[in-house]
């Protein structure tokens, strides 16, 4: 199996570099990330500027761009080959609910679900790299499974770990996506030179943490994953807006 690696947080962060040792024995393992941490990214591709690409001294791949671009360029000129999974992650921080969305771990996985490759994406939910070791024992282990059944053309899947003992968790849960508040105000402040500058401010509450939410199975010390799509159309919709077209 033909393995590309890929996070948002950098081709230095810890997460990447366990993701890569985790796999080690799976396959043929390719790596190609982001030269900086490009959290909350999502999907951009760089358009503006030409982007370069360099080897670091453990033969992982670097890119000065977003986790978009890395697998763009990977799929799209620099590889010799198609990958047969790509694995992004592991991500400092969760990436669930509405937060799904901006994710740059989550955009890296979803390049290759629209060329068509299967891709995991993997986060450990608490920030700071407490309990990697068991994300990354996750992670060995489903793409061990993807390995012995084979994931179909395209499917995405964003696994969210919690951060406890490997001993400590609760099994896996197929989950769909929970739902938060909108996020908390700005944060305002001023340069040296008095003008005005914003932080974006934190996150919102978590509304919708059901049972089969990606909430409420880590809160219940499950692994949850959540299969994903890109089709961003509102089927439900498509009649009504049809009639509020012609009216």
């Amino acid at each position: 199996m033909k393995i590309l690696i890929a996070n948002d947080d950098g081709y230095n962060a810890p997460g990447i570099a366990a993701l890569h040792q985790a796999l080690q024995g799976l396959g043929e393992l390719t790596v190609i990330a982001p030269e900086r941490n490009c959290s909350g990214s999502s999907n951009s591709l760089t358009l503006s500027r030409p982007l370069s690409v360099n080897q670091a001294h453990n033969g992982f791949y670097y890119v000065n761009g977003t986790p978009s671009d890395c697998i763009h360029i990977a799929l799209t000129g620099m590889l010799g080959f198609r990958p047969d999974l790509i694995v992004s992650g592991i991500n400092n921080g969760a990436n669930m609910g509405d937060d799904t969305l901006y994710s740059g771990t989550v955009a890296a996985a979803m390049e290759g679900h629209l060329f068509g490759i299967p891709a995991l994406a993997f986060s450990l939910i608490e920030k700071g790299w407490e309990h990697l070791d068991t994300a990354a024992y996750v992670a060995r282990e489903l793409v061990q499974k993807a390995q012995q059944q084979p994931l179909a053309q395209g499917t995405l899947l964003n696994i969210n770990v919690p951060a406890v003992p490997v001993s400590a968790l609760n099994g896996y849960a197929v989950t769909r996506l929970g739902k938060r508040h909108p996020a908390e105000p700005v944060i305002k402040s001023t340069t040296p030179y008095g003008e005005p500058i914003y932080w974006i401010g934190p996150v919102g509450k978590v509304v919708d943490a059901s049972q089969d939410t990606d909430f409420g199975a880590t809160q219940n010390l499950q692994v949850s994953v959540t299969p994903l799509r890109f089709d961003l159309t509102d089927h439900q919709q498509l009649v009504h807006t049809r009639g509020w077209m012609q009216a």
